[in-house]
């Protein structure tokens, strides 16, 4: 099956396509610029208006460029810093600056830390904030908040999406599938599309859920009611794949990862009821593997482990499929599962063993090579964990506000420390660049430094 090929009307749409207008002609933008000591030059930011030059100008430019860091999955680069101690006099509050509720990572640059929020239940709000002083160096902002229903609304109905930045441009998903490419420097706007109008698809019920995903000069993303690419510099669609219903059934909550599982470079996704795996260049599906789930909740993001994937479920179990390379493509086959449930927190896999936050809100280690099950945690925790990891520790941060330093261990939960670092909710995934950590509370951003 390959990605589906846009509709002559779509593809007329695509070529009169102007980057600098709005694909909704309704939503009107306003940036604002909050200049630091000095008028900004040539209209971007200018490190001339930063206070006196330290060694830490020097920040490595993408080290937390996206949802689950670098890699994009939960592991800091090879070398980079990482704390000793997470105790107060170690890893100390540097600034820390309220903001509107939302539940998106920060995003670091070299110079910049970025957050996304929801404001008086009608705008949402983009900032850049200096990442030594904590000021606010940018905002922009549209319309475009929802209510969520159900369960979800009890968490909260404000924006969702993690952004990507790929060095000179951060991408931002609305909640009414809507994305917007802003020049990270300035926050202006180069680009943005609404996914409804561009696929005349339903607005996801729960809201865009997934974090954009950047390589070679392409955005990949699950919204519009499937799989889609993009040019990054036009916003204009080159596939799209793995179309769905939307709406209430359809719309993924899970974001896509990059592997290269028996050499073949490839997309692994997650819909609200398959695994799947999807050809970069022309949106080709190469495997597909039905993951049983309540109501379709598959969340985390697919797990690559050697030439297998693993996911885990609500309602459902934890599974690591086996993918063999065939003449026609590739063959799916279950290797093993677990009746451990994960829910929304993706694992972190460190020798052999994946190191998971439950349903049940307890923490668990699985075998990688036979599913066993090596323990859980007698202590219970909150309802969400996001992990950071160096594979010799553990930083994690769970949604009550407590940090938690942990050694990987097979035999047991072994928390080295932990202290509350926030008193509000945290249901951001923690950033890990250089020298500081950026905790996302509820109604605040908050930079650490050791």
């Amino acid at each position: 099956m390959v990605g589906e090929p846009l509709p002559v009307q779509e593809k007329l749409k695509e070529k009169n396509f102007q980057p600098q207008e709005s694909a909704s002609k309704n939503r009107n933008m306003k940036i604002s610029f909050l200049l630091l000591l000095s008028t900004a030059l040539a209209g971007s930011w200018s490190l001339t208006a930063q206070p006196e030059e330290t060694n830490e100008s020097n920040f490595d430019d993408m080290a937390w460029s996206q949802w689950r860091g670098p890699t994009r999955n939960g592991f800091v680069k090879e070398g980079a810093p990482w704390p000793d101690s997470i105790a107060e006099d170690k890893l100390k509050l540097v600034w820390r600056k309220e903001i509107n509720k939302g539940y998106p990572g920060p995003i670091v640059s070299e110079k910049l830390v970025f957050t996304v929020e929801t404001r008086d239940a009608k705008d949402e709000v983009v900032r850049a904030f200096d990442r030594r002083t904590g000021k606010q160096v940018w905002e922009a902002e549209w319309p475009g908040s929802m209510k969520v229903p159900f369960f979800a609304w009890k968490n909260g109905s404000w924006v969702r999406s993690t952004p990507a930045y790929d060095g000179k441009n951060l991408y931002v998903g609305g909640m009414k599938d809507f994305l917007v490419c802003l020049d990270a420097a300035t926050g202006k706007k180069k680009w943005s599309v609404d996914f409804t109008k561009r696929y005349k698809s339903p607005v996801p019920t729960f809201g865009f859920v997934c974090s954009p995903l950047v390589s070679d000069g392409h955005l990949f993303v699950q919204a519009g009611s499937g799989l889609v690419k993009l040019d990054t510099e036009t916003g204009k669609s080159v596939w799209r794949s793995l179309a769905d219903s939307g709406g209430m059934y359809g719309s993924a909550f899970s974001s896509p990862s990059i592997a290269s599982p028996k050499g073949k470079r490839q997309l692994l996704t997650q819909t609200r009821t398959n695994l799947a795996g999807v050809d970069m260049e022309t949106g080709k599906v190469l495997w597909t593997q039905p993951v049983k789930a309540f109501r379709g909740m598959n969340i985390l993001t697919p797990t690559i482990f050697k030439n297998s994937v693993f996911t885990s479920s609500y309602g459902g179990k934890s599974l690591l499929f086996n993918l063999t390379k065939t003449s026609s493509g590739f063959s799916v086959s279950e290797k093993w599962q677990n009746r451990q449930e994960g829910y929304m927190s993706s694992p972190i896999v460190i020798d052999g063993h994946c190191y998971m936050h439950l349903r049940k809100q307890r923490m668990t280690c699985i075998d990688m090579k036979n599913g066993e099950t090596k323990w859980i945690s007698s202590k219970s925790f909150g309802n969400y964990w996001s992990m950071v990891s160096n594979k010799k520790e553990i930083l994690a941060l769970d949604e009550n506000g407590d940090l938690f330093l942990i050694e990987p261990n097979t035999n047991k939960l072994v928390i080295k420390e932990s202290r509350e670092i926030s008193k509000q909710p945290a249901w951001a995934h923690l950033a890990l660049a250089d020298n500081q950590l950026f905790v996302r509370e509820l109604k605040a951003i908050a930079c650490y430094q050791w």
